[in-house]
């Protein structure tokens, strides 16, 4: 928490003063005379200082007694750049919440992929963000469920237990804590325009299907990412359309908690102001097998996409380079495109080792065929999963120096490679190798 006098309370004011959009979600400000926290970028009248205190998190605001504001929405926020790039405990542990992991696994289990007892966690985090463990993930299921309260025509006690709330009475307490209105009420102010049934209808195996909007800083370059993932789109997991005239659209598999799923991500270049420049705007569609995935798999689907990236800072370091600066200038807004699961990602880069991308999508279709279980979606292209560590070390043969491989293998790669391939497989099976989100 920063109040007036505190290092860094004066360039935070300087922010809100001028309704800075590029601080939305870094952090919140919170008004003693009023009891509302606020983005940066509130349209209202600047509080005076004195009344003032700002907050890392929504969560820290929510303990210390405030209420989110209702008319710029600071739950509707990308989320904290910060938080994809660092690699100490809080960084990781934010991450993991992101991801549902406490929601579904309690307070110890976090803290034991941490490597630290509950306690030392919720001390670390309350000195550093005000808030522990239990009340940063109490935000994220306020977050996710105002996303489908104004997003979706899901039944309030459907959104309940989709945001990863155990009940819905502790759903209802949560979102009058958080936004002073009832679930209701909350969607009745969205208005019905902003209510999205999910297109398509129910199936038997993916029974969930939802659209929802993915807010991002602007800019973002959408045919930089989508195409970065459209030329590496593996055949069975991945599909993609990039028409020159948009919007443009890629999906894939995904192995959720409770099952697979899919994510398919449509990208819109719109102008939201006459005489502004225009905008990409984001649209996910989920397919999924049960409700509880909803907030893993918008949390994957923004560490994919790196929503949570901010685009300025990062112009303004490439910028800075001669040779970089022209091409920043015709494609503002990079990304760097994450990964809904680490070890598909280091398969993937074990593979692609010293060949094209071509050849490595050939390669990765074929164990994708041999060794992927099947999907169960009913979207063309997108019949298979990517295989797990187990199910690589059983469809791929060990190589045997001085005999001839079978030219039918899943991989035809040179032996050395295989077999780096097949370690880094056994490694994430046993436990002996670890990769983190």
């Amino acid at each position: 928490m920063h109040a007036p006098g505190d290092p860094g309370f004066e360039e935070r004011y300087r922010a809100i003063d001028a309704r800075d959009t590029r601080f939305d979600g870094q952090f919140v400000t919170a008004v003693s005379s009023t009891g509302i926290y606020c983005r940066p970028s509130c349209p209202a009248r600047t509080p005076r200082r004195e009344h003032v205190r700002f907050y890392r998190t929504s969560a820290a605001a929510h303990e210390a007694g405030y209420r989110a504001c209702r008319r710029c929405l600071p739950e509707a926020t990308p989320g904290t750049p910060e938080w994809d790039v660092r690699a100490d405990v809080v960084g990781r542990a934010m991450r993991l919440i992101a991801d549902g992991v406490l929601d579904r696994d309690g307070v110890d289990a976090l803290a034991d992929r941490l490597g630290y007892s509950a306690r030392h966690v919720h001390r670390m985090l309350v000195a550093e963000l005000g808030a522990g463990p239990q009340a940063l993930a109490r935000a994220r299921r306020a977050q996710t469920a105002r996303a489908l309260l104004v997003g979706t025509a899901l039944p309030v006690a459907d959104v309940a237990f989709a945001a990863g709330f155990g009940s819905v009475r502790q759903f209802n307490d949560t979102i009058r804590d958080v936004f002073a209105l009832r679930p209701l009420d909350l969607r009745a102010r969205a208005g019905r325009g902003a209510v999205v049934p999910g297109r398509g209808g129910p199936d038997p195996v993916a029974r969930v299907r939802l659209d929802l909007a993915l807010p991002v800083r602007q800019p973002y370059d959408a045919p930089g990412v989508l195409g970065f993932l459209a030329a590496r789109a593996v055949t069975g997991v991945e599909v993609a359309d990039l028409p020159a005239g948009g919007p443009l659209r890629y999906a894939r598999t995904v192995v959720l908690p409770h099952g697979p799923g899919v994510l398919d991500v449509e990208a819109t270049r719109e102008r939201p102001r006459r005489g502004s420049p225009p905008e990409w705007r984001l649209a996910l569609r989920l397919e999924l097998s049960s409700l509880a995935d909803v907030g893993t798999a918008v949390s994957r689907a923004r560490r994919l996409l790196d929503l949570d990236a901010d685009p300025q800072a990062v112009d303004a370091a490439l910028g800075a380079d001669p040779a970089l600066a022209p091409l920043v200038r015709e494609v503002p807004g990079a990304r760097v495109p994450g990964t809904v699961d680490p070890a598909e990602l280091l398969v993937r880069a074990v593979v692609g080792q010293q060949i094209s991308v071509a050849a490595a999508r050939g390669h990765l279709g074929r164990l994708v065929a041999a060794a992927g279980s099947p999907s169960g979606s009913a979207q063309p292209g997108l019949d298979r999963l990517f295989p797990t560590p187990e199910q690589v070390l059983a469809h791929v043969p060990e190589p045997v120096p001085g005999a001839a491989p079978d030219p039918d293998r899943p991989l035809r790669l040179p032996g050395r490679q295989v077999a780096a391939v097949l370690a880094a497989a056994r490694g994430l099976a046993d436990g002996t190798l670890g990769v983190h989100v």
